[in-house]
């Protein structure tokens, strides 16, 4: 039962916010701000407050729930997406797939990302983070890979790697769906 409730609340949210759907038709998971504007992503250099830690707490839920060495850095993904005008959740989604999160890498390289096809080093998950982000908006959705599955096309030989980062965003949307509840104040009767 509760799980039927929790459904419902969940579809009446996603219904709600899905007032550009009309705009983005057609379109597969836009992942920067263009002339029209994601439904999850709305303001994303305005995070309020309170969307900034929905969005740090659910990277930070899923990350602790791989015991990723990534969920020290839940502030700096945020940050960066806010920085650059992506989803908040592609980076993340992007380490999980390349490397479970952080855990599967070159010893000491910091690169959760496979850049450089996981030979690039880094000084720390921050700067990985920054620099990744920097590439993702100049290299690719700058010159028109807006989507998940045209950066994919460019970043991934595997066909599959669109679909997987997308289960991936997925899993923090979910998260992020789970904290807005928990701060909502509502109390759930069964």
């Amino acid at each position: 039962m509760f799980r039927k409730v929790l459904v419902a609340l969940l579809l009446l949210y996603k219904v709600a916010s899905v007032y550009g759907a009309e705009n983005i038709a057609g379109q597969s998971a836009i992942l920067s701000e263009t002339n029209n504007q994601s439904t999850s992503q709305k303001d994303l250099n305005n995070l309020s407050v309170y969307d900034y830690n929905l969005k740090r707490n659910a990277i930070l839920k899923v990350l602790s729930r791989y015991d990723s060495p990534l969920m020290y850095s839940a502030e700096a993904f945020v940050d960066i997406c806010s920085k650059y005008e992506l989803d908040c959740y592609l980076l993340p989604a992007i380490t999980g797939l390349e490397s479970t999160f952080g855990k599967n890498i070159h010893p000491g390289s910091f690169n959760p990302f496979g850049w450089g096809g996981g030979y690039i080093n880094f000084g720390s998950w921050n700067e990985a983070i920054a620099t990744v982000g920097s590439g993702l908006k100049n290299n690719y959705i700058a010159k028109g890979a807006v989507s998940i599955e045209q950066i994919g096309n460019i970043y991934a030989a595997s066909p599959t790697w669109a679909s997987r980062i997308h289960g991936f965003m997925s899993e923090f949307e979910e998260a992020e769906s789970v904290g807005e509840l928990e701060y909502s104040g509502l109390e759930i009767k069964l």
